[in-house]
């Protein structure tokens, strides 16, 4: 039997973290994000939740999960970083 528990708590946290781009857009016009930035950070969120979950559940050992999330955590930060303002300057942030 499958639990659907963990997947609908990621699903959920996304969804609430995008909320709070969402709320700051009704009250003010210095966030001003498209329906694409929705769909990216959607998409990394959920791959970063996806992948913890992943780690938590087949790791071995606490320091080797420790390892590994912070990995992702690292690569989720810089990509997001690249996409937010083109740190790297590569044609991902449309340098």
């Amino acid at each position: 039997m499958i639990s659907i528990k963990r997947p609908l708590t990621i699903l959920g946290t996304v969804a609430l973290l995008l909320m709070i781009p969402f709320i700051a857009m009704q009250f003010s016009s210095e966030v001003n994000w498209s329906l694409n930035d929705f769909i990216v950070a959607g998409i990394l969120l959920v791959g970063v939740g996806f992948a913890v979950d992943l780690v938590l559940r087949k790791g071995k050992t606490t320091n080797k999960k420790l390892l590994w999330i912070s990995a992702v955590i690292v690569l989720f930060l810089l990509l997001w970083a690249e996409l937010a303002v083109g740190v790297f300057g590569s044609p991902l942030a449309g340098s």
